[in-house]
């Protein structure tokens, strides 16, 4: 078994090293053909100012070089469009259709870099996608198989010795986030022009949570569980180094897209079977998220086979995956109706309302109409209706990709949650004031969208919006969702940052049939449930106490359960005492009056 372990390992390693090393190969050169910019007036400007510079037809080798030297050209040509526009503007021809904005600064570098690069990738794309993301996937299946062999269940497997799963000490995972929060504020002030106010803005809010859980919630319930390493003493490098490559990845994925080009070139024969068009830096987000669920999803299954709601809940998100989030919506792009996945919801489809694509869907006649009415009715009787009769675990653990992606590629990272009392304080205001921002940057937008006005009072829509989009949407669900996997643990995102888990759980927590169960009279203290929680719930604390779990971060994976070894814990659905279920306690209760066992 561990000779298959280490094959396994080695062409992971293998495909790894290539899929990254293959960013730096290939060399580049701008000409009229790879020059990818459909606006005729940007794309003459364009060339005439790479015909000046001497960047037109020039051979490059380094890619920062090649990247800097556009842009450039770029900015040069957005003042002389600029200059020109002053002095008069084409007959019927917009303003905004003529100059150019430095928000197309992004595709037109990101496109133009791609299809001007020359070399052994851009010549040899499927040999390089059986390098990289194939041979990778064969190497997770390799790495697997033991999994599914010799005894069924969950066993002693050193996850607190490994370098990668061991987790960080609380220092360094402190230096980590506060070195992430205020790299992201800073880069957030270029990323609007060098508008302060929203960084600052947001610093305020951090603050503000930071003074209420040290010092109010700390009045009425002093920490005496505070936060700590979940292996102390010790310091995973391994997957703190992991943590560092998945953070400049999403970095590159959201911002510099022009530098990770060459995965594009890998994975267009894919994406050109599948919708007909070229990859973008979405389709390679989307074909890897895909692979990685797969053959994560088959090691979860592997891993948990002994328990047969993991193995159909893991088969539920990897079909939802695959087929909603990831195939459905590339063949719609190909038969020309919008790109849409029937299983996002908002508030974490944060963009369902804007403009934008409120128009492309009313266009799109029929089937666009359809995937409007669709997207609202979710929002507004789906959810509820649904998590009443099963908890937010109907989406956040059978449905959900980034919950899917949590307990594939995650689930190695499952035990490093906080189960302290501070991070379940500081937890409770983020991720609600999350789902405040969300709804009030999405009536911002329909305010605009119905009035044609982008401002109310003091706030522009637009700008709320993007800020939202880059916080929110990019930094925290991206950057730190994922990259923190080896460093906070699976679930961060979904339980710091996702307002629609923070929807799902207040219907859960005050009105919902589901809950764990448990039964205290065998509970025997291991903490296998607590350790295992990627919520971050003391799950053991409860157990000792005959407690129903019914709090609204409980996303019913039903792990805690799997690994009980005395069958503690159940998940269950009933209705007879939603009143009750959060405080009642089914062990023993001694009052002054009496000693009363409960059944």
């Amino acid at each position: 078994m561990h000779f298959l372990e280490k094959i396994g390992i080695t062409l992971l390693i293998i495909a790894f090293t290539f899929f990254t090393l293959s960013l730096g190969l290939g060399s580049y050169q701008l000409t009229e053909d790879s020059l990818k910019i459909s606006n005729e007036y940007h794309k003459k400007e364009v060339l005439s100012v790479a015909e000046e510079t001497g960047l037109l037809n020039q051979e490059y080798d380094s890619r920062p070089a090649f990247i800097t030297d556009f842009k450039n050209v770029l900015k040069a040509s957005t003042k002389n469009l600029e200059a020109k526009a002053a002095d008069g503007l084409p007959e019927g021809v917009n303003e905004w259709d003529f100059k150019m904005g430095d928000w197309t600064y992004k595709d037109y570098t990101m496109y133009t870099v791609k299809h001007s690069t020359t070399g052994m990738v851009a010549n040899n794309p499927f040999l390089f996608l059986l390098l990289t993301f194939i041979l990778g996937a064969i190497g997770v299946i390799i790495h697997s198989i033991p999994k599914f062999m010799g005894i069924a269940g969950i066993k002693n497997n050193h996850i607190y010795q490994s370098a990668m799963t061991r987790g960080l000490t609380l220092s360094v995972r402190s230096i980590m986030l506060t070195a992430t929060i205020f790299g992201v504020l800073v880069y957030g002030i270029f990323y609007l022009k060098g508008n302060f106010m929203w960084s600052l803005i947001t610093l305020v809010v951090m603050a503000l949570i930071t003074y209420l859980v040290f010092v109010k919630e700390n009045e009425k319930e002093p920490d005496h569980n505070p936060p700590k390493s979940a292996s102390p003493d010790a310091l995973g490098w391994l997957g703190l180094v992991t943590g560092i490559y998945l953070i400049g990845f999403y970095i590159l994925l959201y911002w510099s897209p022009a530098y990770i080009t060459n995965w594009m070139l890998i994975t267009d024969p894919v994406s050109k079977m599948l919708s007909g068009n070229e990859a973008s830096q979405w389709f390679v987000y989307g074909f890897l998220y895909t692979i990685v669920m797969l053959v994560m999803g088959l090691r979860m299954i592997g891993k948990y086979r002994h328990n047969q709601y993991q193995i159909l809940r893991t088969i539920s998100v990897i079909f939802f995956q695959t087929v909603f989030a990831f195939t459905l919506p590339e063949i719609l792009v190909r038969l020309n109706y919008p790109y849409y996945d029937f299983k996002n919801i908002w508030p974490l489809n944060y963009t369902f309302f804007f403009d934008w694509n409120l128009n492309q869907l009313i266009d799109s006649g029929g089937l666009g109409i359809f995937m409007l009415v669709w997207g609202i009715v979710l929002v507004i009787i789906g959810v509820p209706l649904i998590t009443y009769f099963f908890g937010k675990r109907w989406y956040c653990s059978w449905v959900c990709g980034c919950g899917g992606l949590a307990e594939t590629l995650g689930d190695p990272y499952r035990q490093l949650s906080d189960k302290s009392l501070r991070a379940w304080k500081f937890e409770r205001y983020i991720i609600h004031g999350v789902l405040v921002f969300a709804v009030v940057m999405t009536a911002l937008v329909l305010y605009s969208y119905f009035t044609g006005s982008s401002n109310v009072l003091f706030l522009n829509s637009d700008t709320v919006r993007s800020w939202y989009g880059f916080l929110i949407g990019s930094a925290f669900a991206g950057v730190v969702g994922t990259g923190f996997y080896p460093l906070m643990g699976n679930r961060t995102w979904c339980r710091f940052g996702c307002p629609l888990a923070a929807y799902l759980g207040l219907v859960q927590r005050f009105k919902s049939r589901f809950r764990i169960t448990t039964n205290g009279g065998q509970c025997i203290s291991c903490g296998n449930c607590s350790t295992y929680c990627e919520m971050g719930i003391d799950v053991r604390a409860y157990a000792q106490k005959g407690q129903n779990i019914v709090r609204s971060s409980c996303v019913g994976c039903g792990v805690c359960a799997a690994v009980c070894p005395r069958g503690v814990l159940r998940l269950e659905n009933g209705s007879a005492d939603i009143s009750s279920r959060t405080t009642e306690l089914k062990t023993i209760h001694i009052t002054e009056d009496q000693i009363k066992l409960l059944s």
